[in-house]
């Protein structure tokens, strides 16, 4: 089959030179006709245009191959003065054998071909290309904004935009094509005349036949022969204008004539009923008027009503179109507990609503593409609703129903931050993410703000940090069954032979979940699923206790995670006096829910104060510092000083970075009961 078409395209420029008997052409002018139809039912029965993305190229090869044809059948008609039996046939019966019916009606199907058909598919074919041209780069666009916001992946987007280019090389394809039909209209035309007078002239000048029967002759032979490759030629010209108007749908244009249609039952009814009063105008015929009229009637009392409140359904009962507000497929939808919600007051519904200019839908799909980078995870849609119970000026944040953080942000001012922001007008508050002192300003102060040496905030970016900030701080929380399901799916594409020693041999997906869930609690990346289940599936041959798979898993990304805390190449640390952590060594103890530092009351007081000292001097001098142990105690660590210090980082030495620069700003030793810098 792939030799063939080629072969086939390489006949037909071969019939334009090479003679063909009339048999033979008999067979080609009914294949003409049959491919003819071919392409307009295909054309119809399409869902959308990239169905049949062929038919440009299809177009010429048939455009070619009517015009072969033609000159073959003009090649017979002037030398033997016979063509075949089909164009005998439309020459004489179709025509009945009168020179001037073959005339006029070969005149109506050439204009209608030309002037309405070719043209009006031509402009559209022009008009769709542009707009389509025109409208690549938006869609384009809106992929990426989807591919960014989480809602597609890589494949997906990849293949939305394989079809917008496709779509574009399409009706670009199109604008092309539709000249071809033009041209074999114009052609057609061209030939046919040249063929009459050819025909004249060769039966008079040649044969010596009268100029009346020569006429006779020549003429009905030429017009069948313009029939017989008008026809085709027609059925394509609308096949194409059908493709260049067809909108994409879920159905072929028949399911959708007859769905649309069924849709307008009351139209449908005015219509009927006005066809049968036409029957009572005196002088028009009654029955044919009352017989399409009545079948119209009759075709409505099969549609149903849309306005209807129920639906039938196959055993004859009734079913409510939409469910109530009282069903209970109502009340399951109300009483769902999304996994992360935005509240907002009744006066901050403008940093939503587009059309005031809101721009926080678009930023918080910015938020997911960001976190997705970040700490590996596509957090869930952020659902945002107005509360008009919160106080105004206020948002709340909430995870799984419940109300985790809250704060202001009131309309025509912005937030400034920072120290000595007195002389500014507004009332002071403090930031709610990092708690610095700040003041709301209104908007026409902002430059004066930002002279006075603050860092100027709009509400919607003060809005978008802090849900951040939430988000990362309750990854853990965020991060479901489902979501671990389609993690080890995703790495099973990459990495099969890693997935099937994990899960379900040796692991279940709970604790897979539970260990990823621990990472992101202390904010650690697991986009390096692969090495994390690696070590697992390590870890998980000698031991499954939770707290050992976190440490192994920490252990397997343990440079990346020191990398990510420093700045520059140099990590900022402070570490335990060697005494000190050798008393934490003695003092771990096991329990239900881990391992922990059974340390008197007063060390571990002392513990907190030193590290939040430390912690505190760091902040004050814009530096994060992170707090270095012996991987046995690090869990325990963590859950000492997460309660005081919960923004210092803990990780064992095991899991700094060769390459990185260490600067020790402070070590805690209990027994002097100091911080040494």
């Amino acid at each position: 089959m792939k030799t063939a078409i080629p072969a086939a395209v390489v006949l037909i420029v071969v019939m334009l030179v090479v003679p063909l008997p009339a048999a033979v052409l008999d067979m080609l002018l009914v294949v003409n006709i049959t491919a003819g139809v071919l392409i307009l039912l295909m054309s119809m029965s399409v869902k959308r245009p990239l169905d049949f993305a062929i038919f440009p190229s299809l177009l010429l090869i048939a455009t070619i191959f009517r015009l072969a044809l033609n000159v073959s059948s003009t090649r017979l008609v002037l030398l033997d003065g016979y063509a075949g039996k089909v164009i005998d046939a439309f020459g004489h019966v179709v025509i009945g054998g009168s020179l001037v019916v073959g005339m006029v009606v070969f005149a109506i199907l050439v204009l209608v071909q030309f002037i309405v058909v070719t043209n009006g598919a031509g402009r559209v074919a022009e008009v769709s290309a542009r707009f389509t041209l025109d409208a690549m780069p938006g869609k384009q666009m809106a992929i990426d904004a989807d591919l960014n916001s989480g809602l597609i992946d890589e494949d997906t987007a990849r293949t939305r935009r394989a079809e917008v280019t496709a779509e574009a090389d399409f009706y670009g394809a199109m604008d092309g094509a539709s000249k071809f039909v033009k041209g074999d209209a114009i052609a057609g035309i061209l030939i046919t005349v040249i063929n009459l007078v050819g025909g004249f002239f060769t039966g008079v000048v040649q044969r010596g036949m009268p100029m009346g029967e020569a006429v006779n002759t020549y003429s009905l032979l030429t017009v069948g022969d313009g029939l017989v490759g008008l026809i085709p030629a027609l059925l394509i010209s609308v096949a194409t204008g059908i493709i260049v108007t067809r909108s994409t749908s879920d159905g072929d244009m028949a399911s959708d004539l007859v769905g649309q249609f069924s849709r307008q039952r009351k139209a449908l009814r005015l219509g009927g009923a006005a066809v049968c009063l036409l029957a009572l105008v005196p002088g028009l015929p009654m029955m044919p008027f009352l017989v399409v009229g009545g079948a119209v009637l009759l075709a409505t009392l099969r549609i149903p009503d849309p306005d209807a409140p129920a639906v039938a359904t196959d055993d004859g009962h009734a079913e409510p179109a939409a469910p109530a507000a009282d069903s209970p497929e109502a009340l399951a939808a109300e009483m769902r507990v999304e996994p992360l919600q935005l509240e907002v007051a009744y006066d901050l519904v403008d940093l939503v609503d587009v059309a005031s200019g809101g721009d926080l839908m678009d930023r918080m799909r910015a938020l997911r593409r960001k976190i997705a980078l970040e700490l590996g995870i596509v957090i869930p849609l952020v659902r945002t609703r107005d509360n008009l119970d919160l106080p105004p000026h206020t948002y709340a944040i909430r995870v799984h129903g419940v109300d985790v953080a809250r704060g202001e942000a009131p309309a025509g001012h912005v937030l400034a931050i920072g120290d000595d922001l007195g002389s500014l007008p507004g009332a002071p508050t403090t930031e709610p993410v990092f708690g610095l002192p700040a003041r709301w300003v209104p908007a026409e102060f902002a430059q004066q703000a930002e002279i006075a040496g603050a860092t100027v905030v709009d509400r919607a970016s003060l809005l978008i940090t802090h849900l951040a900030e939430v988000v990362r701080e309750h990854a853990g929380r965020l991060l479901s069954r489902e979501d671990v399901r389609s993690l080890v799916d995703m790495v099973k594409r990459s990495h099969p032979t890693v997935v099937e020693e994990l899960t379900p041999s040796q692991l279940s997906l709970g604790e897979v979940q539970h260990v990823l869930q621990a990472l992101l609690d202390e904010q650690i990346s697991i986009r390096d699923l692969p090495r994390l289940f690696e070590a697992l599936s390590e870890r998980a041959r000698t031991s499954k206790d939770p707290e050992a798979l976190v440490e192994a898993a920490r252990t397997a990304i343990g440079p990346a995670i020191s990398s990510a805390l420093a700045e520059d190449g140099r990590l900022r640390v402070v570490t335990f006096e060697p005494l000190t952590e050798q008393r934490l060594l003695e003092s771990l103890r096991t329990g239900e829910g881990g391992s922990f530092l059974a340390l008197g009351p007063q060390d571990a007081e002392q513990l907190m104060i030193d590290l939040a000292q430390v912690s505190q001097t760091a902040e004050q001098a814009g530096e994060q510092v992170v707090l270095v142990c012996a991987p046995q105690v690090r869990a325990a660590v963590r859950r000492l000083v997460r309660v005081t210090v919960p923004r210092m980082p803990v990780i064992a030495y095991s899991e700094l970075s060769s390459r990185l620069q260490i600067e020790t700003r402070g070590v805690i030793d209990l027994a002097r009961d100091a911080v040494t810098a």
